[in-house]
C-alpha cells in the first residue's frame, strides 16, 4: 500500500501496534499519528522500535473535536484511520457532555476534514458496546457510525469512501478487565462482576490490526467490517486468572 495515512489517536494501544506493522511491513509512504497526548508522542519518538523510522513518521499534536486543525492535518492525506475516542464506559456516565463532543462531533469533523481534502478513505473503528447500547458510551459509539456511513451518500460524489470495523474487547489491552484482574491478584483484591452471567467478544491485537489492513485494501464504502471473534464468560476469566 502506497501514498500517506494518517491514525487518529495513534498514540493508544491500537495506534502503536498498528503503526508497527505498518513499519515492519513497509506500507505507506508517511505515516502521520495524530493525538492531544504530547507526552504519549514524546515517548513513542524515544521508543527504539519508532526512533529508527522518525523521517517516515510524523507527529501532529491535536484534538479531533478541532475541525481546523484536522484540516491542517488532513492536508495531502490518502488514507486515515479515525481511532480517537473517549472509551470508559462508567466515565462517560459521568461526563457526558465530553463524550459527545469527542465521539460524536469529533467524528464529524474527521467526516468534513476527510472530504474537504480529497481523502481516498476513512476506516473508523467501532465497539460491539454501539450495538443495542444500554450506556452513554455505546450510543456515543453508534451514533458515530450512523455518521461514518452515512458520510458515503452525503460525500459519495468526491470519490471517498467510509467504512467501520467493530470489534469487542481487545485482549490485555490498556484498561481491559485482564488487567485489572491481574492487578487485584498481586494486591490480595477481590474480583468485582456485575453478574456471573456476562460475557464477552474477545479478539487479539494483531487480529484487530489484520482487520483494519483487510478492509484498507477490500473496502469501497458503508461496509461494518466484523471479524469473527470467540466469547467467553467474565466468571471463567476470572478464575483461569486467579488460579
Amino acid at each position: 500500500m502506497n501514498g500517506n495515512i494518517l491514525i487518529t489517536g495513534g498514540t493508544g494501544s491500537f495506534g502503536r501496534a498498528f503503526i508497527k506493522y505498518l513499519l515492519k511491513k513497509k506500507y505507506f509512504k508517511k505515516i502521520i499519528i495524530l493525538s492531544r497526548d504530547e507526552l504519549k508522542q514524546h515517548e513513542m519518538k524515544n521508543d527504539e522500535v519508532f526512533k529508527k523510522y522518525l523521517k517516515k513518521l510524523r507527529f501532529f499534536v491535536g484534538d479531533i473535536r478541532d475541525k481546523e486543525r484536522l484540516n491542517n492535518a488532513f492536508d495531502k492525506v490518502d488514507y486515515i484511520v479515525h481511532a480517537a475516542a473517549l472509551k470508559q464506559v462508567d466515565t462517560a456516565e459521568y461526563n457526558p457532555f465530553e463524550f459527545i463532543k469527542t465521539n460524536i462531533q469529533g467524528t464529524e469533523n474527521v467526516i468534513q476534514a476527510a472530504a474537504a481534502n480529497s481523502v481516498k478513505k476513512v476506516i473508523a473503528l467501532s465497539t460491539d458496546k454501539a450495538v443495542s447500547p444500554i450506556n452513554l458510551y455505546g450510543a456515543t459509539k453508534l451514533c458515530a457510525d450512523k455518521l461514518i456511513i452515512a458520510a458515503n451518500n452525503i460525500f459519495g460524489k468526491k470519490n471517498i469512501s467510509f467504512s467501520i470495523v467493530r470489534y469487542g474487547n481487545v485482549m490485555s489491552s490498556r484498561g481491559s478487565v485482564i488487567p485489572v484482574f491481574k492487578k487485584n491478584v498481586q494486591e490480595g483484591k477481590n474480583f468485582l462482576i456485575t453478574s456471573p452471567k456476562m460475557t464477552r467478544f474477545n479478539i487479539t491485537l494483531e487480529n484487530c490490526i489484520k482487520t483494519v489492513i483487510w478492509t484498507l485494501q477490500n473496502s469501497s464504502g458503508g461496509e461494518i467490517v466484523i471479524r469473527k471473534s470467540p466469547s467467553y464468560k467474565i466468571i471463567d476469566l476470572a478464575r483461569a486468572i486467579s488460579n
